[in-house]
């Protein structure tokens, strides 16, 4: 289940009651058609009750909704990302927990993600290399079959950035991350060579927030805002911390850490002196 539930039910509810007017359809008739009692449309449509992914299907097959990213993030909002645990990352259940399961969920369907980074390269833009060295630093004692596992999770996510269409990413780095030598020299050369590869990509955008810049509102953390296709009012953000996640979806929430972004752009460098920058420490 997505954190937040209660917020992302009424979400649900209330874009699955726009189709339905949409689609011509009372509650009764839309109650009718699926041999539900009125009330049930009526409790999922206001929130009040949660509903299935495959309640959902037949929902959406009775407003004759055809677009399958539309009904795989209202699936996805229903609570089991869509696919009743067919995806790549419920293999690894055991192992990951539910926050990151959700995470990864959310990063699956969204359409474009901005994060500001404080102390280490995003996880869709890590290497092998630097990825098995934080997983390492932050999760000591790990069985190296687990490790290799983690390592494998964080390299699959990155599939979003090859994707048609793929995800847009925008990501603002504190100088510091680059300076931080997490895996050794080698392992940094490489994730330098590959920072440079990756802000290439048309939907890549990379930003650097230089040591000049001094302080910024970012300095209390790192964060992630998910935005999402077709269906307006449901941008997430997330504030990971030592050992729980926090998913904030209230309006003024948003709208604070999209302003918040917006100031971080307009004090970073460009993405072109960005890159002139990376390649300066990458030979430094």
């Amino acid at each position: 289940m997505l954190h937040g539930p209660a917020v992302r039910r009424r979400k649900l509810g209330e874009e699955l009651r726009s189709l339905r007017h949409t689609a011509g359809l009372t509650s009764r008739e839309a109650a009718r058609l699926l041999g539900w009692h009125q009330s049930k449309v009526s409790r999922v449509e206001t929130g009040a009750s949660g509903v299935t992914p495959s309640d959902v299907a037949r929902l959406l097959d009775a407003y004759a909704v055809r677009d399958p990213r539309l009904r795989s993030l209202l699936e996805v909002l229903a609570g089991s990302a869509g696919g009743g645990g067919s995806e790549w990352w419920h293999a690894y259940r055991g192992l990951i927990p539910p926050q990151y399961r959700d995470f990864i969920s959310l990063e699956s369907q969204a359409s474009t993600v901005r994060t500001l980074e404080t102390s280490v390269v995003p996880g869709l833009l890590q290497t092998a290399g630097y990825a098995r060295a934080v997983t390492r630093a932050s999760l000591g004692g790990l069985p190296e079959e687990h490790l290799d596992s983690l390592v494998e999770v964080r390299l699959t996510r990155q599939r979003v950035l090859r994707t048609s269409p793929p995800l847009r990413f925008t990501a603002v780095l504190d100088e510091a991350v680059l300076h931080r030598e997490v895996g050794g020299p080698e392992v940094m050369r490489d994730q330098v060579q590959h920072l440079m590869q990756m802000s290439q990509l048309p939907h890549v955008c990379l930003q650097l927030l230089p040591f000049s810049a001094g302080a910024y509102i970012g300095l209390t953390g790192p964060f992630v805002i998910f935005s999402f296709p077709n269906i307006s009012d449901l941008d997430v953000v997330v504030l990971d911390h030592l050992t729980s996640s926090l998913y904030l979806e209230q309006k003024e929430d948003l709208d604070a850490y999209s302003s918040a972004f917006r100031t971080l752009q307009a004090h970073a460098l460009s993405p072109e002196r960005s890159l002139d920058l990376i390649s300066e420490i990458g030979r430094s």
